[in-house]
């Protein structure tokens, strides 16, 4: 059965950031991608110069009404990321009821893009939109603790207080809950990062079980960009060919993640010399040369069922 993605998110003509990042990985696992570009940019803004065109809510809309028009608005998926405007957000959020009618079936995977480290990288007024428009109408979302803090008004500082912040997402509205990277203590040392998931199935008896995970992840001493939206896409993937197992789709995430970032590194660093730092272009994401693991990731990180 034919399993078809809308992906919003940004567009760049060099290197892998927004939809750039996820439709391949999609793609190459058999998704189809109708993709809408928020932006369209010369490269992502961490070049010293970048030029582009970025679309407005009503372009959005205009864009949509062109597919309703074709009746060809019928999406198993939904994909959203970075956006750093209300009103696009909010088109988003009608554009997704409307297809959630059409589909009630429809999942929408959404990477709750907010700031990280204790301060926001978007304006201020995305916050309430987000808290209440966009995570109740999601099913899946991606917030880093410093976004997930924001959206419950809760700090994390133990991993039961983790547990009760994706207790308190999954009451505004999704079932599944990724926390992708949080100060908490890792137990492998301090090179490692802790993620934490929670997933809300229901029983075939009408009763809820909730899964929780938790996944220690190496620390990477570079700055990559499109890591988050590429993380949104394979989960997205990996949980539509394991649905009720949070444990194994996000093994095969992180993994994923994990290949294409060493084979990024290694290339820049094969790139930049020895003791250079590379530059954004020598750090855009490997993607094409990681298809294989993609695909079929070798398993290199392993959840613990909390």
């Amino acid at each position: 059965m034919e399993c078809r993605v809308l992906s919003i998110q940004s567009h760049v003509v060099r290197g892998y950031v927004g939809n750039k990042s996820a439709s391949f990985p999609l793609q190459v696992m058999g998704f189809e991608v109708d993709s809408i570009n928020s932006v369209q940019f010369s490269n992502h803004t961490g070049y010293a110069h970048w030029k582009g065109q970025v679309l407005t809510a009503d372009e959005l809309h205009v864009l949509y009404e062109g597919i309703k028009l074709n009746n060809v608005n019928h999406y198993d998926y939904v994909l959203t990321g970075y956006t750093r405007d209300t009103s696009f957000l909010e088109m988003v959020v009608d554009i997704v009821q409307e297809l959630k009618r059409a589909n009630p079936n429809l999942v929408y995977v959404c990477d709750p893009v907010l700031g990280d480290h204790g301060s926001m990288y978007v304006p201020q007024n995305l916050h309430p939109v987000y808290k209440n428009k966009v995570v109740p109408v999601a099913d899946i979302i991606t917030p880093n603790q410093f976004e997930a803090e924001l959206l419950t008004g809760k700090n994390i500082s133990t991993e039961k207080d983790a547990v009760e912040v994706m207790d308190l997402l999954h009451k505004m509205g999704p079932d599944t809950v990724v926390i992708t990277s949080s100060d908490l203590p890792p137990r492998l040392g301090d090179r490692f990062l802790v993620s934490l998931g929670s997933q809300r199935i229901l029983m075939p008896d009408g009763t809820r079980t909730t899964q929780r995970i938790r996944i220690e992840v190496p620390k990477v001493d570079a700055v990559f960009v499109g890591t988050g939206d590429l993380f949104a896409a394979m989960l997205l993937a990996w949980t539509h060919h394991y649905p009720t197992d949070l444990k194994m789709a996000c093994e095969k995430t992180f993994s994923v993640m994990h290949h294409v970032i060493q084979r990024t590194i290694s290339y820049a660093h094969e790139m930049a010399g020895p003791g250079r730092r590379p530059s954004p272009s020598q750090l855009e994401l490997r993607m094409v040369q990681s298809k294989a693991d993609i695909e079929d990731p070798a398993i290199v990180m392993e959840a613990t069922v909390l």
